[in-house]
């Protein structure tokens, strides 16, 4: 193989704490290397490094033959190497358009001069988008594309640099099924042009459809590399965890009294009716795809924006939150989906970030009991094995999926009479999934827990019943342990099979029970 990028012995330090040490990897040009790794295993110190971002404290990496040693992210985007951020918001500038975007470097640049040639730069625009094979109106505003094509800009952007390498974090984190294929199509383009692709993900979807080769890290070293066809995908996971993968032990407290009731709940005007029931200790997974109505269903719930119609009452009485502060009066929690955007407080530490919505409790006659709210926080960082160095770290310090970790932990500071969590898994891996997981459902007695997710296997892991919903109405409810996979893949694309799949008055009532 053709090394675009060989890393040789590179570690790194921050104060006594070894984040990297002795990495060697090679990323060999027009393939997709995916790297795998736990919270803390130094894939993102490893990107950084490569970004130049961070400077490595011992080795050496070179780029298409040459040393490299970039001296700050712009300097590494000039060598060659390009880096596709997780969160949306840090790859495309949503008040710009299209075209605007796709040679956002170019306008930065002072020798482009003083005025925007805005016919020219449009038509460059559009060479690029064809080049990519992307189908945009190079006018239109960002700010109303979905996910899927913002992704697409980033990438396209990326590639109008011509890079060497390019690192893609967690791209499909926020697609749709269909919106991730159109991105694999892409990728699979890219490829062919012979630039290496560094592609961090634990999807085995992902791996699936656009994977050479996998390697693993564990504790800032590489654990394995999987290169043979078919790819050991469990083998992976095993060399990441240090440990086999185990069953997932779906016992736990007994189904108690209904919490929650939808009673015919339109999640939009003209949308079916959906009626279902939650009971206390039982944990309820809402699995669709992006667009079917998760994200909304979790808002009503919260306060944050009203049905079309219908009813919802909590333990028998009528539940109407006016804001997000009379649903937690009400005991209703909500952990949000893409946390970058609506969780996590980068000004504030650990202990800001999980007990903000309870500061009250933390208080006596105004003043804030830090102690208290520290050992509570402490508590909680044990309970969910957050890596930190204490309760007092930064939050921006620590790796995405620790960070997910504070931003569910903030939401079982205090107990509830309904939990609702929208993508609490999104952009974690496999082992802070299990740990998350298995918090939920230890913590699930005296509470309804609903899980809204993407991701069917995340749906299995955790859920006691499973729900799914499609075109913002139910269309199928299968059991956690015994669920038909195959059934429930069909319910999820609209494709309601013909065998298992009730008819809709016997779901209305099957739901109701």
């Amino acid at each position: 193989m053709n090394p675009a990028c060989d890393i040789v012995g590179v570690k790194k330090s921050f104060g006594a704490t070894h984040v990297l040490r002795d990495i060697s990897l090679s990323l060999p040009a027009g393939k997709v290397t995916v790297l795998m790794g736990a919270n803390g295993a130094g894939k993102s110190t490893l990107v950084k490094v490569l970004c130049g971002v961070h400077h490595a404290d011992a080795g050496t990496v070179t780029l298409g033959g040459r040393p490299y040693r970039p001296e700050g992210p712009s300097d590494a985007i000039a060598q060659g190497v390009v880096t596709v951020h997780q969160s949306i918001a840090d790859g495309v500038v949503a008040d710009l358009d299209v075209a605007s975007n796709l040679l956002l470097d170019r306008l930065a640049d002072p020798a482009s001069g003083l005025f925007v040639r805005r016919k020219a730069m449009r038509a460059e625009a559009a060479r690029v988008a064809a080049l990519m094979g992307l189908d945009l109106d190079v006018t239109a505003p960002v700010a109303g594309l979905g996910l899927a094509d913002r992704q697409m800009i980033a990438i396209a952007r990326a590639m109008a640099r011509d890079p060497k390498l390019l690192i893609l974090d967690e791209p499909t984190s926020s697609l749709s099924a269909k919106e991730a294929e159109r991105l694999f199509a892409l990728i699979r383009r890219l490829r062919e042009t012979g630039v290496a692709i560094l592609y961090i993900s634990h999807r085995l979807s992902d791996i699936r459809a656009v994977g050479d080769r996998i390697v693993s890290m564990r504790d800032g070293q590489v654990s394995g590399v999987f290169e043979t066809a078919p790819l050991d995908y469990e083998g992976a996971v095993t060399a990441m965890l240090g440990h086999a993968m185990t069953d997932v032990n779906l016992s736990g407290a007994a189904r108690g009294a209904e919490v929650l009731t939808l009673d015919g709940l339109r999640l939009r005007p003209g949308a079916p009716a959906i009626t279902m029931a939650a009971h206390a200790g039982e944990i309820v997974a809402i699995t669709g795809l992006v667009g079917a109505g998760k994200t909304r269903t979790a808002e009503i719930l919260f306060g944050l924006c009203k049905s079309a119609g219908g009813e919802i009452r909590l333990e028998g009485r009528p539940y109407r939150p006016e804001d997000a502060a009379d649903a937690i009066r009400q005991g209703v929690h909500l952990c949000p989906k893409d946390r970058a955007d609506n969780a996590v407080i980068p000004a504030f530490d650990l202990t800001g970030n999980m007990t903000l919505p309870f500061l009250k409790r933390f208080s006596r006659l105004s003043f804030l009991r830090a102690g208290h709210q520290r050992r509570r926080t402490a508590d909680l960082i044990g309970d969910l094995g957050i890596v930190c160095r204490s309760e007092r770290d930064d939050i921006a310090a620590l790796s995405g999926g620790n960070q997910q970790k504070v931003i569910v932990a903030r939401w079982l500071l205090e107990p509830c009479r309904l939990l609702v969590l929208d993508e609490p898994f999104q952009g974690v891996d496999i082992q802070a999934r299990r740990d998350i997981g298995r918090r939920i459902r230890e913590t699930a007695k005296g509470r309804a827990t609903l899980v809204f997710v993407s991701e069917l296997d995340e749906a299995l892991e955790i859920a006691d019943r499973i729900l799914v919903l499609h075109d913002h109405a139910i269309t199928g409810e299968h059991a956690g342990g015994t669920a038909d996979t195959a059934a429930i893949i069909a319910q999820v694309s609209g494709q309601v099979s013909e065998q298992g799949a009730p008819d809709k008055q016997d779901q209305k009532e099957d739901l109701s029970a």
